[in-house]
């Protein structure tokens, strides 16, 4: 039985399509839906043009309040997205629970918002960018497909 559902964005072009499929399951099932995107750590070249430009005291300010602002920052443009979607099927407002943006490795922290939350199933794009034909399966949805141990329901994304 499907209760809880954990939808996880990328913001991609194609997310509002992997939406739908989240919120049709999420009504057909009756149950709650949770959104959560991931944003990966800074890489070390953008780190080291920040530490070439930022004296140590703006840093600091900017990785302890700069970086939740952010995330708030991006978190509520999920929302909003969200919410444009939401207009369109209005049988579908009261499903999503929460929607989080968490900072971290993308498969592993979307199992862990899976755990945290009960989630029953995991609705995923199979990609976000780059050549399907030469890659079908983006690495995000590679790693949770090897490592969920609960049903993931892919989307499959084309070109076009």
């Amino acid at each position: 039985m499907i209760r809880s559902l954990l939808y996880a964005t990328d913001l991609g072009l194609c997310s509002s399509y992997v939406f739908q499929h989240a919120l049709n399951l999420a009504r057909i099932h009756q149950a709650r839906l949770y959104v959560v995107h991931v944003v990966e750590p800074l890489g070390l070249l953008a780190s080291t043009l920040l530490q070439q430009y930022l004296d140590g005291e703006s840093l600091d300010r900017l990785r302890n309040g700069g970086l939740d602002l952010v995330l708030e920052t991006i978190e509520q443009q999920v929302f909003e997205s969200l919410r444009e979607d939401l207009q369109e099927t209005p049988a579908t407002v009261g499903l999503v629970r929460a929607v989080r943006v968490v900072q971290g490795d993308p498969p592993v922290v979307i199992l862990k918002q899976a755990q945290e939350f009960a989630a029953d199933l995991l609705v995923i794009g199979s990609r976000s960018q780059g050549d399907a034909q030469v890659a079908p399966l983006g690495r995000t949805a590679s790693r949770l497909l090897q490592t969920a141990r609960i049903p993931v329901y892919l989307v499959p994304l084309r070109q076009g």
